[in-house]
């Protein structure tokens, strides 16, 4: 029983595992069937899109052909015209050459006869020339060369004269107009700057309360007044002079120290050795001040700026300097405002002739200490604190020591003459005067040829008179810019000097 049991079980086990294994199968060959039915739909789903696909891009590439049919036979429409148009034009041109052909061949055989003609003609007028000029020579009994030479020196005399006189007459035009503008320029400049002028002083003279005061800076046995010279080098004159003390002294600047320091002993009323030597130094240091203060103010009113601390001293110093009774300082101001206003007029470099007038007389500052002339010195001192070339161009030449190579150089001398010239500007002593303007004769009656010789214009101008029968036209010229240099060399002056030479010529006949 038990077996059968056992049986039944194990049937019933194959008889499921049989049913299962035919139930997976089943639902495998529907999955299978429905996988490709599913495959078939998605391979024929494709092949249908590929076809539309295929077919709207045959469409599009005839439209696409279709397109570039158009635009080709359209291009070809254009160049056929164009190039009708050029077989046109090729046409005319080839009708209008044959034109231009036919024109010319006329013109060439117009030509030829005119030419034949010509030749003929030339031919005629050369007998007829020949004839004429056998008759000439027959009249004038002069050859052919010779004729030709008188008439072309004759001509050549002609030319020259006229020549010389249309010369003469644009030399004088352009002089006088030069004259003119140079005036205008110079008047206009002069007019827009106008400075003061300081007396020259050789002595100061320092007021004292009372007399008893000049026994107090004698002091015991003269140490008071020892002392003074020996700290200032200043010679301290006590005389009859009512209530005053005069110090003399060729350097400006010891002599306005002593000033300061006896002015202040004065005022303290303490004068003794000790307190002396005290004053001086503290004199010395307010002029070392006063003297940056005027370097500083004379820069600032010329316009001039960037300046060495050094040259601002130096012009400082300037201060105390004095040439023909004109302060050197304001002469040097003076004379940067007029180069400045005169290059403006002249389109120079207003800056640079600015600097170069305030600097040009710089070496004056230390003449007294240094050797050599104020132009050296001065250069110098530009060189030593970079100044540019032209400015030291300026001050080389404001004086003919070096020739002028920039615009700036000459407006600086012209202004440099023009501050020292102008009326009121310096002063001579008569004797002076007197002496100067007997050299300007004595100079000029030394050449060989001079008849007569003045001196006018205060000395601005010297007049010569010359024999005529002793020197032409070119040794006047040659006399001129010989006493111009003699002059130069030999005497000093303020400004220049005009040298004018004179020849006249006379023809005297009587009639009888």
């Amino acid at each position: 029983m038990p077996s059968d049991t056992f049986v039944t079980a194990a049937l019933a086990g194959l008889i499921g595992f049989l049913l299962g294994y035919l139930l997976r199968r089943y639902v495998a060959e529907a999955r299978i069937k429905s996988a490709e039915e599913a495959a078939r739909r998605i391979i024929a789903d494709g092949q249908k899109e590929a076809e539309a696909k295929k077919r709207e891009a045959i469409v599009e590439a005839k439209d696409e052909a279709f397109r570039l049919k158009r635009e080709a036979e359209r291009e070809i429409r254009e160049q056929r015209a164009e190039l009708q148009r050029l077989e046109r034009r090729v046409v005319q041109r080839e009708e209008s050459l044959e034109r231009k052909s036919e024109s010319q061949e006329q013109r060439d055989r117009a030509l030829a006869q005119r030419e034949q003609e010509i030749v003929k003609a030339r031919e005629e007028a050369s007998a007829l020339a020949a004839r004429q000029q056998q008759e000439l020579e027959r009249i004038s009994s002069l050859t052919s060369e010779q004729a030709r030479e008188q008439l072309l020196k004759q001509v050549d005399e002609q030319v020259r004269s006229d020549a010389l006189q249309i010369v003469k007459k644009v030399e004088n035009e352009a002089r006088e107009d030069a004259d003119r503008r140079a005036r205008e320029i110079i008047a206009l400049a002069i007019q827009r700057c106008a400075a003061d002028h300081t007396a020259d002083v050789t002595v100061s003279v320092v007021p004292l309360p009372n007399d008893d005061m000049k026994g107090r800076i004698i002091g015991r046995e003269g140490r008071n007044i020892r002392t003074l010279e020996g700290l200032t080098g200043v010679d301290f004159i006590i005389d009859d002079t009512p209530e005053a003390v005069t110090l003399s002294s060729f350097d400006p600047i010891r002599r306005e120290i002593a000033k300061l320091a006896l002015e202040k002993l004065i005022a303290d009323g303490r004068i003794h050795p000790a307190r002396i030597e005290e004053m001086v130094e503290k004199s010395q240091r307010e002029l070392d001040q006063r003297i940056k203060e005027e370097g500083e103010r004379a820069a600032f009113e010329a316009g001039v700026h960037g300046l060495h601390p050094e040259e601002v001293k130096l012009l400082g110093r300037l201060r105390f300097r004095y040439s023909y009774g004109q302060n050197i300082l304001q002469h040097s101001v003076e004379v940067a405002l007029l180069g400045g206003l005169l290059a403006g007029y002249l389109d120079a470099d207003v800056q640079i002739t600015k600097r170069a007038g305030l600097l040009h007389d710089i070496g004056k500052a230390l003449t007294h200490e240094v050797e050599g002339t104020h132009i050296a010195i001065g250069v110098d001192i530009c060189r030593r604190y970079h100044e540019s070339p032209e400015v030291l161009n300026a001050i080389a030449y404001h004086h003919g020591e070096e020739e002028a190579k920039y615009i700036e150089a000459i407006l600086v001398a012209a202004a440099d003459a023009i501050s020292g010239s102008r009326p009121g500007a310096r002063k001579e002593t008569a004797e002076l005067y007197v002496k100067r303007l007997e050299n300007l004769e004595r100079i000029a009656t030394s050449f060989t040829g001079v008849e007569k010789a003045y001196a006018i214009q205060a000395g601005r101008e010297v007049r010569v008179i010359v024999k005529p029968g002793e020197v032409d036209d070119l040794t006047a010229q040659a006399l001129a810019r010989n006493l111009a240099k003699k002059i130069e060399e030999e005497l000093e002056y303020p400004g220049q000097i005009k040298v004018t030479v004179l020849r006249e010529t006379r023809v005297i006949e009587y009639a009888r």
